[in-house]
């Protein structure tokens, strides 16, 4: 173990993780998520909706960035703690009928490629790295995925297609998942948020986002209709909210040490 972390200066990971576009791009890799039936599953029967949104969202964005900037020790500690929650999460998927674990190498790759692949989507679109950076970026965080224990992970955006298009045979969009993007798209926010601030359209326009960042192949699935100007829009509405995000950082005084 080093104190430097798995991903050092310089890293691609760095400068993905912490951008904040990467953000939406997380975000988008949940209603992407939801498209497969066993690893929608877990989500749907072992989390709490909607007292656990914000809690969740929360621990899982903690996560991506403590695997990116911390040390090895704190980041074995964080993955630690993450595969002990997968043995608890089994049950039976009431899509297709079939048993579903956390820790199945299987899902652990769905939900590492949409993660990874929805994260360096939304720095990308807005042309803050190239293909190279890109890939880059997919081959370290082979190391991330395997934290966890995924295995067989690809590691650049020609494997990443690859990949998607052998899963896509599997993947559905179920009352279950449609619920879920519902929910994605109108989360909960408490009343005070809601009556003080403008925190429902803000969020209404980051789901649009992130729904609009997702793979054209997803978009049809979930019967989103492909609109004139609907990929302009989004890079648009992409960069809108980066550029507050950046603002709330630079108020803040937060700096990612990329």
């Amino acid at each position: 173990m080093t104190t430097e972390g798995y991903f050092p200066r310089g890293s691609a990971t760095r400068k993905v993780v912490g951008d904040p576009a990467a953000l939406i791009g997380g975000i988008s890799a949940l209603f992407l998520q939801a498209l497969h039936p066993r690893a929608m599953a877990g989500v749907d029967q072992h989390s709490s909706f909607p007292d656990d949104f914000w809690p969740r969202l929360q621990r899982t964005a903690g996560y991506v960035t403590t695997i990116a900037f911390a040390d090895t020790a704190s980041a074995d500690r964080a993955a630690a703690r993450v595969r002990a929650i997968h043995r608890r999460v089994h049950g039976i998927d009431p899509v297709t009928g079939r048993h579903y674990a956390a820790d199945d190498p299987d899902l652990l790759r769905w939900v590492h490629v949409t993660e990874v692949s929805s994260l360096v989507a939304g720095v990308r679109r807005l042309w803050l790295i190239d293909a190279a950076e890109e890939d880059r970026f997919l081959a370290e965080q082979v190391t991330a995925g395997g934290l966890l224990g995924a295995t067989d992970l690809p590691a650049s955006r020609a494997e990443v297609d690859a990949y998607f298009a052998a899963v896509r045979p599997e993947l559905v969009a179920s009352p279950v998942a449609i619920r879920a993007a519902r929910r994605l798209a109108l989360a909960p926010l408490p009343l005070r948020v809601e009556l003080l601030t403008p925190a429902r359209p803000v969020w209404s326009a980051v789901a649009a986002v992130a729904v609009g960042l997702l793979p054209g192949w997803a978009k049809q699935m979930y019967g989103i209709p492909q609109l004139p100007g609907a990929g302009p829009a989004t890079t648009v509405g992409l960069a809108t909210i980066r550029a507050g995000l950046l603002a709330v950082r630079r108020i803040r005084g937060e700096h990612p040490p990329i």
